[in-house]
């Protein structure tokens, strides 16, 4: 097996044994929320994470991103990076208190100003901290996930179960998860001994802020992507809605954990191969299978929504009718998933302007599209949106990283599989006759187009292992 591809799979497992299990085990306190929580709250909670998650890349300048890339870039001092990481944060917090009275007039989330100030702040230097680690210890970032992960499930216990905080709670126990990694981080790894201001150097913080700042409105446009449908659902409907519409979304979360698991481990190995002259083949290969895994755990979860969404609302009336989403926002998802990889191609080569005009497109497509279809369709309107902004993110940046790295996309097998996935949700949504025997049918289907691919690559792999 050629050391590129060991090296992929060697990392893919590694950041599998911390985020796999750390995500589903999130994911599986879904029935505990719903069961502790009324559906607006569980919608007021979801919008404050989300502001929470919009925030954080804001506030520490998009630092964070700098530290794993130029973590990574032998020709860096550590503790300068670490250095100006920290700067960055404090700098960014200070200028983040004088909008207080701002976020004061935020109708929705107001009397939670104080919780969401400390949340941030919390969550800037965790995730400076886990992309310091992971950029120099892997193994010790996979074993942090699972442990901030105990860490979450014990204090919502303690703060749901037990003190019956609700949202209070809810927010609380992310914000003492999140303090412990920190800290558990510090005196592990001895991050204190990366903190030396007299290493900052102009020579060192202009590149990281270059690299660092135009990801700063991409962040943005991503969040406005992803979350703003959040918002406009809450205020053109309720907050019951979005509570569905959240709820629905953790279905597409597991294909989201899949993908970050395998994009933690390429973000890796796309930078350190990035000198290697078969790198077009070597991105070609890799996306190929990343397609179809997700395509066919896409399909998979369609066909299984209802069962899924019955599960995690433990059988509420209000909340099961959230399966009716799920189908348009797993096919938003896989797009997701799929920019999310194309993306590494501006990581390799620092191109983070082009990745700011992409995300761009992508964020007043979303609104857009928003402000039309929800008035029309409702909630499914706002996945729909989801769905279209990511699939024009995808193409352009298609078209516009084959000039970087002349990658090959297969556009007929992705339009064959959309076609399928297509006709399978609205098979769903629109419970047909026989609607889950059509839907098993076309998972087949999906099954048969996309393990040709997986089969492809893994022949390659073991032809790749004999020849060494």
């Amino acid at each position: 097996m050629e050391r590129k591809y060991k090296k992929l799979f060697s990392n893919t497992i590694i950041f599998s044994i911390g985020t796999f299990s750390s995500k589903i085990l999130v994911f599986l306190l879904v029935p505990f929320y719903t069961h502790f929580l009324t559906d607006a709250e569980y919608g007021t909670v979801d919008l404050i994470t989300q502001t929470a998650n919009l925030l954080i890349p804001l506030v520490s300048l998009g630092v964070a991103s700098a530290v794993l890339r130029f973590g990574l870039d032998k020709s860096y001092n550590k503790k300068a990076i670490f250095t100006t990481g920290v700067s960055a944060i404090l700098t960014g917090f200070l200028l983040f208190l004088c909008f207080i009275p701002l976020m004061l007039q935020i109708k929705i989330i107001n009397q939670y100003t104080l919780l969401l100030y400390i949340y941030v702040f919390v969550g800037c230097f965790r995730l400076l901290c886990t992309d310091f680690v992971r950029a120099l210890y892997a193994r010790l970032y996979a074993f942090d996930g699972v442990l901030c992960t105990i860490l979450v499930i014990l204090f919502n216990i303690l703060f749901l179960m037990v003190f019956k905080m609700g949202i209070t709670g809810y927010v609380l126990a992310t914000i003492c998860s999140d303090l412990c990694s920190v800290l558990f981080l510090t005196m592990i790894a001895g991050l204190h001994r990366f903190v030396d201001f007299s290493r900052v150097k102009v020579n060192v913080i202009f590149p990281m802020l270059r690299y660092a700042l135009p990801l700063i409105p991409a962040n943005i446009f991503w969040w406005v992507t992803h979350v703003s449908d959040r918002y406009m659902v809450t205020y053109m409907i309720d907050e019951s809605a979005n509570g569905m519409y959240a709820l629905a979304y953790k279905i597409p979360t597991m294909i989201s954990i899949v993908s970050t698991i395998f994009m933690e481990a390429w973000q890796l190995s796309a930078v350190v191969e990035k000198n290697d002259p078969n790198l077009p083949k070597f991105f070609t290969d890799v996306f190929s299978s990343f397609q179809s895994l997700l395509f066919f755990g896409g399909s998979g979860c369609i066909m299984l929504c209802k069962v899924m969404i019955y599960l995690l609302s433990t059988g509420k009336p209000n909340f099961y009718i959230a399966w009716k989403y799920v189908p348009i926002l797993i096919m938003a998802t896989c797009f997701s998933c799929f920019v999310t990889f194309i993306g590494t191609v501006y990581v390799v080569e620092k191109k983070s302007i082009t990745s700011f005009w992409t995300t761009f497109l992508g964020a007043v497509s979303n609104v857009l599209l928003n402000l039309w279809l929800v008035p029309l369709l409702g909630v499914n309107g706002a996945a729909l949106a989801t769905m279209f902004s990511y699939m024009i993110v995808y193409i352009v940046r298609a078209f516009s990283t084959k000039r970087i790295i002349p990658m090959k996309f297969k556009a007929g097998k992705t339009f064959l599989n959309v076609l399928l996935l297509g006709g399978q949700s609205a098979v769903m949504i629109f419970e047909v006759p026989f609607c889950y025997l059509i839907s098993s049918v076309i998972f087949l289907v999906v099954t048969v187009v996309n393990l040709r691919g997986l089969f492809h690559t893994a022949l390659h792999l073991l032809q790749k292992r004999k020849a060494h």
